[in-house]
């Protein structure tokens, strides 16, 4: 058992489920299932805990941990470079709109009674001040935690995944996840299919099977109606923070 040499630190709702599900299928990769939460909730656990929950490799294989919640945490990058700062580090990103909105949905699912979208967005909505305190706001600033993060690693040691083309594209999103880990490209689209129902694709084989594999039930929720109003007040709050996040990462994620 070996630490993790490659984390999926976030975010929510981004597509990293997804992502680790896809990754499996290669052989040389092993993750754990369960998010271990270790750099931001269990911390004093310490190493030796947070080992034991790794997956035993052999040789030139890569172990693996995702917990999107480690992106926001303020303690995670030093913990993590004071593991490794070797440690390749894995971004989902998808348009902060379309993630809060994903985000809200995944609450209500879990708790009906929740105020509405709207009402939770904004401080005042007179004045249309948005709530930046709200989680579902915030995880979205992602100029904002990454500049936590690049005071610990190199840009060139974090690869930011497109949430949407991990969707529209899966195979070449793949590719270049592999490039990034060291990894044979074996992943392609031959492992991919699309289904129309859940409007994503799954997976022709999942790892250790031969049935197909999609991601479950909580993934994929139609999201509420949120008045378009409200929309387009978070499209331009967040556009400057795009902007800026494109610039730091040298991508375009075309959300404006």
């Amino acid at each position: 058992k070996r630490l993790p040499q490659a984390i999926i630190i976030g975010v929510k709702k981004g597509g990293t489920r997804a992502l680790l599900e896809f990754l499996r299928v290669h052989p040389d990769v092993r993750a754990v299932g369960a998010e271990p939460h270790f750099f931001d909730r269990n911390y004093e656990r310490g190493l030796a805990w947070y080992r034991d929950l790794m997956p035993r490799t052999l040789e030139g294989q890569i172990t693996m941990e995702k917990t999107p919640s480690y992106f926001v945490t303020k303690e995670a990058p030093a913990r993590i470079s004071s593991m490794s700062k070797g440690t390749k580090l894995i971004v989902v990103v998808r348009d902060p709109v379309t993630r809060a909105i994903s985000d809200y949905t995944q609450t209500l699912s879990k708790k009906p009674d929740i105020p509405s979208f709207e009402s939770l967005t904004f401080k005042n909505r007179t004045t249309g001040l948005i709530d930046t305190s709200w989680s579902a706001i915030q995880i979205g600033i992602y100029a904002k935690h990454l500049e936590n993060w690049l005071l610990y690693f190199p840009i060139r040691q974090i690869l930011f995944v497109s949430g949407e083309r991990l969707i529209s594209d899966p195979a070449g999103e793949l590719g270049r996840v592999q490039d990034f880990l060291g990894l044979k490209r074996i992943i392609t689209d031959k492992h991919f299919y699309f289904n129309k129902t859940k409007g994503f694709p799954c997976l022709k084989k999942a790892e250790g099977s031969s049935k197909p594999h999609c991601l479950g039930k909580t993934k994929g929720r139609t999201h509420p109606d949120i008045d378009q109003e409200v929309v387009q007040r978070l499209r331009d709050f967040y556009r400057p923070f795009n902007m800026k996040f494109y610039q730091m990462t040298g991508q375009d994620f075309g959300w404006d």
